[in-house]
């Protein structure tokens, strides 16, 4: 990955997109009480990852797609950045927590299985992101 010239308080806008992310995903990480849904902690999840993709999109002085799909923020982000690995890519996956699952009768109930697959999804997402804001 190239460097592009960046001011610091566009890094620093780009860090706190991080920062949300990182938010998003300690709250899809909290105990689940009784009548939370697990669509609601895999939103957060999608959320995390969302945010940090689009924080890469900041750091590199870039427009981002306003969406909420994963793959589609995963296909752009591939015009600057080289060598997406396959566990962010597979990270798409998590677009479903964005809306389908969230609403009443719009899907499948999520599965405390599928949580676990989203969250380990995410946290991959968000700490691949935080090693290139790092190195950035």
């Amino acid at each position: 990955m190239g460097r592009s010239f960046m001011s610091p308080r566009q890094h620093e806008i780009a860090r706190e997109w991080l920062r949300r992310a990182k938010s998003n995903l300690i709250r899809s990480k909290l105990s689940k009480p009784d009548q939370v849904y697990w669509e609601d902690l895999c939103f957060d999840a999608q959320q995390a990852a969302e945010k940090a993709l689009k924080a890469l999109f900041i750091l590199h002085a870039k427009k981002f797609p306003f969406t909420h799909d994963i793959g589609e923020l995963i296909s752009e982000l591939e015009a600057f950045i080289a060598d997406i690995p396959a566990p962010i890519r597979e990270a798409a996956i998590l677009t479903d927590y964005a809306v389908a699952t969230r609403y009443p009768g719009w899907g499948k109930p999520v599965t405390v299985e599928e949580y676990r697959d989203a969250l380990k999804r995410s946290e991959a997402v968000v700490e691949w992101v935080n090693k290139l804001i790092d190195t950035h």
